[in-house]
């Protein structure tokens, strides 16, 4: 028996009744739905993080306080967040402790309460040099960022994210204007401009001033959340590193590498890093939404047996006229893979409708700048499983199909 007449007998055997095989594949829909969303939110959403630490420079290396976390529950590297002192920050700076080094800028940072009036604004407190506007890519709508004087005088000069001016000032001028900052005055000299919230700092949120002011003022602290390093070049990364670490170690006095009381990243580990956790979590997500594609399985299942009763006078009559078990068998399998296809093609196109939808709704509601993609890998999962699915859970009926005795199954045509 040719190929084309299994197709067409398969083809005609589903739409005897429609209503059901579309319920049946409903339940593949909604299970190809959810892991190609799934796993395409999570691609985007890799994109963002990596995409975000790209802000840097490829040539920037991160110093952080602390030992390096081993895993999600080593909480053990979080409890040394002091280490980094203003020592280590001056000693950085000279050239002789790191020559490939161009640029050294600390950062502290905190939450903080702010007011204006009678208005009053939660949010992030950044204390930095005036290189951290070209660190991380910052731009100024109204007024100025603050510079390297502001930060030797210790100026308590800040400039605001742009939510935060709204909140504050609403259309009002906010330049010149005085803020409280746990009930200390701070002069606005500038206004951010508007950007997508990030993944790592919204700055429309934040507040940005000179760390020597921010330290002394705000956070009583004499450390640095994070020192970032700017190397000449991407070569000179490896060099930077090691000098850092050399300085740091005598600094702190430490012999042995096991006890160091920071460490070092670079753009490529935080990416690395990112794409690890991201692909974990994807997996994992895609997994339990994956469940339901065992019930849709259960569903072509229970479709095949009852098609296969409900067909066994047709069964029979074709076995009297010369098909043969495989004939049959080639038959029902071809049912269930039609059937789990259909579900895995409407699936993919759904999925890829749903995460366009969530990354508008990200876009428009969250300002969140998460860009539309779509995870091949999501796709190939998604075919493969529906193939998977339909040979897999399509065997047994077919199975049975073509076993079935054809002078017993005319009887039952009688």
């Amino acid at each position: 028996m040719r190929f084309f007449d299994l197709f067409s007998m398969a083809f005609s055997g589903i739409f005897v009744h429609k209503n059901r095989s579309i319920l049946t594949v409903l339940g593949i829909v909604i299970g190809i739905t959810s892991v190609t969303a799934v796993m395409s939110i999570g691609q985007s959403a890799e994109n963002l993080v990596v995409g975000e630490i790209q802000r840097f420079g490829p040539s920037n290396v991160f110093v952080l306080p602390g030992r390096q976390p081993n895993g999600p529950t080593d909480v053990a590297g979080t409890l040394l967040n002091d280490s980094l002192k203003l020592k280590d920050f001056e000693d950085m700076q000279k050239k002789e402790n790191i020559p490939e080094a161009q640029h050294v800028i600390p950062y502290v940072f905190g939450f903080v309460s702010s007011s204006f009036g009678s208005e009053t604004y939660d949010a992030m407190m950044i204390g930095s040099t005036d290189y951290a506007q070209k660190n991380f890519d910052l731009s100024v709508q109204d007024g100025r960022f603050f510079d390297e004087v502001d930060v030797e005088q210790k100026d308590r000069a800040v400039v605001l994210g742009s939510k935060i001016k709204d909140e504050l000032f609403g259309n009002a001028q906010a330049i010149g204007e005085k803020i409280k900052v746990k009930d200390q005055k701070f002069t606005v000299i500038g206004v951010l401009a508007p950007e997508g919230q990030g993944s790592f700092v919204d700055f429309n949120k934040a507040i940005i001033g000179p760390y020597t002011s921010v330290q002394q003022n705000i956070l009583g602290a004499k450390y640095f959340n994070r020192i970032i390093v700017d190397a000449v070049s991407v070569d000179a990364v490896p060099g930077v590193i090691r000098d850092i670490k050399t300085l740091l170690r005598n600094n702190h006095n430490i012999d042995d590498p096991e006890k160091d009381d920071f460490f070092i990243q670079t753009q490529e580990d935080l990416a690395d890093r990112i794409k690890t956790v991201t692909s974990i979590l994807t997996v994992l997500l895609a997994s339990v939404a994956a469940i339901s594609l065992i019930v849709g399985g259960v569903g072509i299942m229970n479709i095949m047996l009852a098609s296969v009763t409900e067909r066994t006078k047709e069964i029979g009559l074709r076995k009297s006229l010369g098909a043969t078990n495989n004939n049959i068998l080639f038959q029902f399998l071809l049912e269930a893979l039609f059937l789990t296809l259909t579900g895995g093609f409407f699936g993919i196109v759904f999925g890829a409708l749903l995460t366009w939808g969530l990354t508008e709704v990200a876009q428009k509601f969250a300002g969140i700048i998460l860009e539309f993609s779509l995870s091949t890998t999501g796709i190939i999962l998604a075919l493969f499983v529906s193939i998977s699915i339909g040979i897999g859970f399509g065997l047994f009926p077919a199975l049975k199909a073509s076993r079935k005795n054809p002078v017993e199954s005319l009887y039952y045509y009688d």
